[in-house]
């Protein structure tokens, strides 16, 4: 299924218009809602916009569908499930076992957390910690420090957000050296104003975003990072949202459009995911350096392991690695080279000034 053009998708929806209900749907990054264009609900700014091919796509990105156009119709077990994901939302802050919210809901904690994940592409833990991190990033967006963010959103502790879900996310050593074994991994193409781009996802999120020369070295680089996966091309592993996200992240890079929030499945240690999601709370126009992400991180001493992590960073954009420098303001190593660093940072500092 193809998408209009993201243009036409937000004339669409400014005018709400019913004819292009049933060739996308959009998701409001603020509240976490995804509606049909013509949803008489109040408009949202376009930065806050993000835009999907089916209500799966919508779903298995965290966002919830709008009560008021109901842009899916769902039966008597999905409706159930939804309520569960609303519950989830609006509770987010609270400790929710499976056990508490099968008694909830009348269901069994087994049965509950396959149909969950079968839903929405995630356990109800997962979801939960996929709203707070949401309400964390936006927090942050407001102006709070990231102590108070961490609170604030719920996660009770900085060692609930950077320890024990890194330790849930991050893959063993020997998981690590797996390579993808059994896994299949949908990738899609194009040419950005930055070269060739890469972006590559599993049925949990974005694995890879990286630069490349040309697309067979992407593609080649792409299954030395993989080497025992299945990795086929988007339209023939069936996920059209891939070509959308693509084009998204394109064009930010040719013209500061807002980064889309994508969901991401991050391969590294529990330490390299640590500093993952750290990063993923730094806030677009900001740097830090390699010593001040050790110390915020609550390890001064491990800064060549923070730059490393940072080094180790598939997902390029998307974790902003670009955003730490040198102790000395210097621009430091880039994976992707330091040229892209430096046009991403421009880029990033330009959209920020113009919002001030």
């Amino acid at each position: 299924m193809s998408m209009p053009t993201e243009e036409t998708m937000f004339r669409a929806v400014a005018e709400r218009d019913e004819a292009y209900d049933h060739s996308f749907l959009y998701g409001v990054v603020t509240t976490g809602i995804f509606c049909r264009p013509s949803c008489r609900s109040r408009q949202a700014k376009p930065e806050n916009l993000r835009f999907f091919p089916d209500e799966q796509a919508a779903l298995r990105a965290g966002f919830r569908p709008c009560k008021r156009c109901r842009p899916i119709e769902p039966g008597a077990e999905l409706e159930c499930l939804i309520e569960i994901a609303r519950h989830i939302d609006t509770n987010a802050e609270q400790r929710l076992t499976l056990a508490d919210l099968a008694g909830r809901f009348k269901l069994s904690p087994s049965h509950l957390q396959r149909r969950f994940k079968d839903a929405f592409g995630v356990s109800p833990k997962n979801y939960q910690d996929a709203v707070r991190m949401r309400r964390f990033k936006t927090i942050l967006r407001q102006g709070e420090d990231v102590t108070g963010a961490v609170y604030a959103a719920g996660f009770g502790s900085p060692s609930r957000l950077y320890g024990e879900a890194a330790r849930a996310v991050g893959m063993t050593p020997g998981a690590y050296r797996a390579g993808g074994r059994g896994e299949r991994i949908a990738y899609a193409c194009c040419e950005s104003s930055l070269g060739p781009l890469l972006l590559a996802a599993t049925d949990r999120g974005v694995c890879c975003v990286r630069f490349g020369d040309s697309e067979a070295e992407l593609r080649d680089q792409l299954r030395q990072e993989f080497p025992n996966a299945e990795l086929v091309a988007s339209t023939a592993a069936g996920r059209p949202e891939l070509d959308a996200w693509v084009a998204a992240i394109n064009q930010h890079i040719a013209g500061g459009a807002p980064l889309p929030e994508l969901p991401l499945d991050m391969r590294g240690t529990a330490f390299q995911v640590m500093v993952w999601r750290f990063l993923l709370g730094v806030r677009e126009g900001e740097v830090l350096s390699y010593s001040e992400l050790a110390q915020r991180l609550g390890r001064p001493r491990a800064v060549r392991a923070v730059a490393s992590a940072c080094g180790a960073n598939r997902i390029g954009l998307l974790i902003p690695c670009h955003r730490v420098l040198r102790s000395d303001g210097g621009l430091g190593g880039y994976r992707w080279g330091v040229a892209r660093k430096r046009a991403l940072l421009e880029i990033e500092r330009k959209r920020r000034r113009e919002r001030s």
